[in-house]
């Protein structure tokens, strides 16, 4: 549970560009319903509990599961989760703490040193999961037939869909315990550097996010001048970030043999509860789309600019009567809240108690995370949102967008701790749905045409942020993993992976400098989490479907959107989707989504 669900913060960090600040105060967000502070007696009380709890499990259970009746077995899976929801609010105090300041060396002593005691603690009952996936099928069908038992059958199921795949006790138990020093460590170097760095800009130095934010100037010199200075930064850093790349997708090779996975994503897909063949529909579809999407829209896009050819740093730039005013955090709250409660007061009721409360952190300041994200913590609590606020429109869609998250954690908390987390498929649809009830609210209000194209331009640009570019870096994921699977690989290669699938993805409007080459180093997701990626683009294309029948007037279509909120964990995408009549296994239903980028971009070409 303890996840970060992020707002695509390797399209563009912060999607925001305006570095006035706000005239009203941004929100600051208060962890004090977690903990008071990192010292605090109830945050040491709980670590013990915890300590207590899984050493009684583990002399309780261990070993002894297979001769259990279903309700003894429910009996343990609850026991199993009041202790991960104890472990679950720890690690999600210590990851929200270091994402308020990473800079400060008691933030990440304090997240290390609670990565390494909840990573003990875990391992001791780590045979849980283990010895579930041992249970024989027939055996387990007799325990489900109990009422106590059944309702945790998606949980069960999650856990044996990895069944094939498990090695003994020992082994599984070594991975986890190494993993603290091994891909997590690497990890961590990996965000400590990138929180470190400084890009040149003029006659001065500024942090990563600021520069990325510059690349969306209207100023076409400062753009350039500041991915000249990304460029050199991310070339001086090539050679360590080059070695944890290496390292990471060597670790993940090893892991994938020992277990027997056949394709680099095949661990995430099962974990995602979908089937390969469905993630290689969804990138067969958007690929084959290329063409009429990204290619067809940036040469509109060098047209509004004047230019032959789009420079790699002018890939979101502002079109030259795009003006976008500062709006206030005051306005861009209302913004939101009318959007989500035209469509559903239920949902605007949610929006109020995260306006309304400090679970918002939108203040600008040193150290802080770059990007935005909806932090689930535990059902018990509440959310958390982070997102950094310069005032933009696009800041706006970034608020709808966390929001959304947070609405479907709330409503999907009732599920308790091991149901309400949902597959990373599912995990996009609430907030892109609400990016969408955003968007088209402030587009049936705009009747000016240059208005209109602007708000239009934004959104498919966001679009194809989301989609194709998504795409093309799981693309580039796969380029990397199964080539290191032959020997480590040199900087320039791993640079002319990036460059292939950038090219191929934003087609011949383009042109790259050489310095391109190493803009794959800032994309965290490639070093958190391999192959998460692809999730953004699913979500994107389901939410244009769900919206595509949603304005057709489907019946009760709001109830069944809560219900499938609700639902959490407790479904896949296929039960999810059948109320609504689609599927995701239909290579139709992935062009209806993509249909939706395709009807904007049209209007687009007629404005």
């Amino acid at each position: 549970m303890a996840i970060i669900s992020s707002h695509q913060p390797q399209n563009n960090p912060n999607m925001q560009i305006h570095e006035k600040r706000q005239s009203n105060p941004l929100p600051t967000w208060d962890l004090s319903d977690l903990y008071s502070s990192p010292e605090c007696p109830k945050l040491k009380n709980d670590l013990q509990n915890a300590k207590e709890l899984i050493n009684t499990f583990s002399q309780q259970w261990q070993g002894k599961l297979n001769n259990l009746s279903g309700k003894e077995l429910a009996c343990t899976i609850q026991a199993y989760e009041q202790i991960n929801e104890i472990l679950g609010k720890i690690s999600s105090y210590a990851q929200l703490i270091f994402a308020t300041d990473s800079t400060q060396p008691k933030n990440t002593q304090f997240y290390q040193d609670i990565q390494e005691k909840i990573t003990d603690l875990s391992t001791s009952f780590l045979f849980f999961t283990l010895e579930l996936n041992q249970l024989d099928e027939k055996n387990l069908r007799e325990k489900l037939k109990t009422q106590d038992l059944y309702p945790w059958k998606p949980f069960l199921d999650r856990i044996r869909i990895l069944r094939p795949y498990q090695l003994s006790n020992e082994i599984e138990k070594l991975f986890h315990e190494k993993s603290v020093t091994g891909s997590s460590a690497w990890s961590r170097l990996y965000d400590e550097t990138l929180a470190a760095l400084q890009i040149p800009f003029q006659d001065q130095h500024i942090s990563l996010g600021k520069a990325l934010n510059k690349l969306s100037s209207s100023n076409s010199e400062e753009r350039k001048q500041v991915a000249k200075g990304l460029g050199e930064v991310f070339n001086n850093n090539l050679k360590l970030f080059s070695l944890i790349t290496n390292t990471l997708a060597k670790d993940k090779q090893i892991s994938d043999q020992w277990h027997g996975f056949l394709r680099p994503d095949s661990q995430r897909n099962c974990n995602n509860q979908i089937e390969d063949e469905v993630v290689d529909a969804l990138v067969q579809s958007v690929t084959h789309n290329y063409k009429n999407l990204s290619h067809r829209y940036y040469q509109l896009k060098a047209k509004w600019l004047g230019v032959d050819k789009l420079n790699h740093w002018d890939r979101n730039a502002p079109l030259p009567d795009d003006q976008d005013l500062e709006i206030s955090w005051e306005e861009a709250k209302k913004i939101v809240f009318d959007a989500y409660n035209e469509f559903d007061p239920r949902l605007g009721k949610i929006i109020q108690e995260f306006l309304n409360h400090e679970w918002i952190d939108a203040t600008l300041r040193p150290g802080k995370a770059s990007g935005a994200f909806a932090h689930p913590t535990v059902p018990s609590v509440h959310p958390y949102i982070l997102l950094n606020y310069y005032g933009r429109s696009r800041d706006v869609m970034t608020l709808a967008h966390e929001l959304g998250h947070g609405i479907h954690q709330m409503l999907a908390a009732k599920q308790g701790y091991l149901l309400s987390d949902t597959p990373l498929t599912l995990a996009e649809t609430a907030s892109v749905f609400g990016e969408m009830l955003t968007f088209q609210s402030l587009l049936k209000k705009q009747i000016d045409l240059k208005k209109r194209r602007i708000l239009l331009s934004h959104k498919v640009e966001d679009m194809l942020n989301t989609v194709v570019r998504q795409i093309a870096f799981y693309q580039f994921e796969r380029k990397v993993h199964e080539a290191r699977k032959e020997n480590e690989l040199l900087p320039e290669q791993i640079g002319q992976f990036w460059l292939d699938t950038q090219k191929e993805s934003l087609g011949p409007a383009f042109e790259f400098t050489l310095d391109y080459n190493t803009y794959w180093t800032y994309i965290p997701h490639f070093i958190h989490a391999p192959f998460y990626v692809y999730a953004y683009a699913f979500g994107d294309c389901l939410v244009n479907a769900l919206y595509s029948i949603y304005q057709e007037g489907y019946k009760n279509f709001q109830d069944n959107y809560i219900q499938m909120l609700q639902a959490g964990g407790t479904k896949n995408h296929k039960e999810l989707l059948t109320p609504f009549g689609l599927d995701a296994s239909d290579a139709s239903f992935w062009q209806k989504g993509l249909n939706v980028i395709n009807h904007f971009i049209n209007e687009l070409e007629k404005i």
